[in-house]
């Protein structure tokens, strides 16, 4: 079901000065800057191997996003696991006898995206993610 780390997102409180120290550290090339409304944030990506790294600035503090990062400061916010069918995965996971949290929705570059109960998988928040 699971094909690889599809992408992990960092929670930041400036999203132009953590740009600037990944890329001055890392060498990374400018990321890919997008708005995603229905979530409250602004995010750059940025492609490494087969995993994006996303690093994503609450707009909203009141969205998940943003009181996360009110309670747990920067840091890690999720990771993300790649399957081939989102669908497919869904069913696997109910027919084990896993909840999922929330509706599927559409995440950065009209990925698609299902959220995992964080008191299932030992306090990480998880999610799925397909490309489309």
């Amino acid at each position: 079901m699971l094909t690889h780390i599809h992408h992990i997102n960092l929670l930041v409180r400036d999203l132009e000065a953590m740009v600037a120290t990944y890329r001055r550290a890392f060498g990374l090339p400018e990321p890919q800057l997008e708005t995603l409304s229905g979530r409250g944030v602004r995010t750059a990506r940025f492609r490494i191997g087969e995993t994006w790294l996303v690093l994503v600035q609450p707009l909203d503090p009141d969205g998940v996003p943003g009181r996360h990062l009110a309670e747990h400061g920067e840091g890690l916010f999720l990771l993300s696991l790649g399957v081939d069918d989102l669908g497919a995965a869904k069913q696997s996971l109910i027919a084990s006898g896993t909840t999922l949290q929330g509706t599927e929705r559409s995440g950065l570059a009209n990925w698609r995206v299902q959220d995992l109960p964080i008191n299932t998988f030992g306090a990480a928040q998880l999610q799925l993610c397909a490309e489309t």
